[in-house]
């Protein structure tokens, strides 16, 4: 058996499981707070795979070996690479408290409504989008991807950051601070979690589904759910094809370039991702900070006219819906194709600007596909009788950037 013991936040390896160990991994400090066997080998924890390749060695005699991680070892741990590379049958996991559930427990937080991201050894750019989505954040942190970048990305936010250290350890600490007091220091390595906190809805209400915050069934909502200007709004049936193309969800950035409304971007939020809203009249920057607030989810809104306005977005997004746009729309579609990762969606109620932006998308290597929507929606007449009240056509087109750009892109 290998069995994978919990410490640190957790308690400490029992004198029985430590005795009968003829190979211990684990990282140093692991190690060195052991009451190891003199008789063990010992291995310190750094690339996987040779460590793996002598746990096999061990596994294969069957000789008894001892992992030692960090709080909970199936909690974004060791266990995964251990139960894919040995089987799960073969592991006894003895877990402690994860690093997560001990630093919300220092700021007597609950957090069954939290959404945990991982940022070691990955882009740092899904936690940051995760935090601007989601009210309650934990992010697990690695090398280039601290509390410094973290905060140096979300300096634009309100949000307050925990930074905890040494958790479990005499040097523990737990700390609030804003992002940019985050970005200005240096906090070494023995950093743990960071938690990143809307304050003012951090504790949210009693929850019977873990993880982020319910949302209300369905998508693509009536017009009616919107604060809008004389039905300057983005109808729900074309909203329901955009959303589709748009694929919006936890870990993304997605633009709303011409927000009007704002229905779009609310849209997107409430499926999970972050989202910027770029609106050039002062009554549209209110109106979708009002339609934000009244489905409770987190919407940037820049005011400025595209495609100017977005010199001022410093993060690429994943996806991008550009409404309206008059004379200026192939500009806008191209300054957004040049930045947009995965796809931009164009709507359009003049059929003669469909060409200029279609060319937009190709020149810039996307893929190229659109509908022209129509619809009709029951109406009542006088008498307790229905009609068909069409509604007016829009042309839909999207651009999807191909597969292997968006692998290239992501390396880069």
């Amino acid at each position: 058996m290998i069995t994978v013991v919990g410490t640190g936040t957790g308690a400490a390896p029992s004198d029985d499981v430590l005795a009968g160990a003829e190979l211990v991994v684990g990282g140093r400090r692991h190690l060195d707070a052991a009451r190891l066997p003199e008789s063990a080998e010992r291995v310190v924890l750094g690339p996987l795979a040779p460590a793996l390749d002598t746990i096999g060695e061990y596994v294969a005699k069957d000789r008894p070996v001892l992992v030692l991680a960090s709080g909970d070892p199936g909690f974004f741990g060791i266990v995964r690479v251990l139960a894919e590379r040995f089987g799960p049958e073969r592991l006894d996991v003895r877990p402690g408290a994860s690093s997560v559930a001990a630093a919300f427990a220092r700021i007597g937080l609950p957090w069954d409504d939290a959404v945990v991201v991982s940022a070691h050894g990955r882009e740092l750019r899904t936690a940051v989008n995760v935090c601007r989505a989601q009210p309650k954040t934990a992010v697990l942190t690695g090398p280039g991807a601290g509390p410094a970048e973290l905060g140096a990305a979300l300096r634009d936010t309100a949000r307050v950051l925990v930074v905890a250290s040494g958790l479990g350890s005499d040097g523990e600490r737990v700390e609030r601070v804003t992002p940019a007091e985050a970005a200005a220091r240096d906090w070494g390595t023995a950093v743990s979690v960071v938690l990143c906190l809307d304050e003012a809805r951090a504790l949210g209400p009693v929850r019977t589904v873990a993880g982020p915050g319910e949302r209300s069934a369905g998508w693509a909502l009536g017009e009616a759910e919107f604060a809008h200007r004389d039905s300057m709004i983005t109808k729900f049936e074309v909203r329901a094809l955009a959303l589709a193309r748009l694929g919006p969800r936890p870990g993304d950035l997605v633009w709303d370039v011409g927000a009007g409304s704002g229905s779009v971007a609310v849209e997107c939020a409430r499926l999970g991702a972050a989202v910027t809203a770029v609106e050039k009249t002062a009554d549209g920057v209110e109106r979708v900070r009002a339609n934000a607030a009244a489905h409770d989810v987190d919407v940037r809104v820049v005011r400025g006219a595209a495609p100017e306005a977005l010199a001022e977005l410093a993060e690429e997004p994943d996806a991008v819906f550009v409404g309206g746009g008059g004379r200026e729309l192939p500009a806008i579609v191209a300054a957004c194709a040049r930045r947009a990762r995965r796809t931009v969606v164009v709507a359009m109620a003049a059929l003669d600007r469909v060409p200029a932006a279609r060319e937009a998308l190709t020149s810039a290597g996307f893929t190229c596909d659109g509908v022209l929507l129509q619809s009709s929606r029951l109406a009542p007449l006088p008498g307790d009788v229905t009609r068909l009240a069409a509604t007016n056509p829009v042309f839909l087109l999207w651009g999807v950037r191909p597969p292997a750009a968006v692998e290239e892109g992501v390396a880069q």
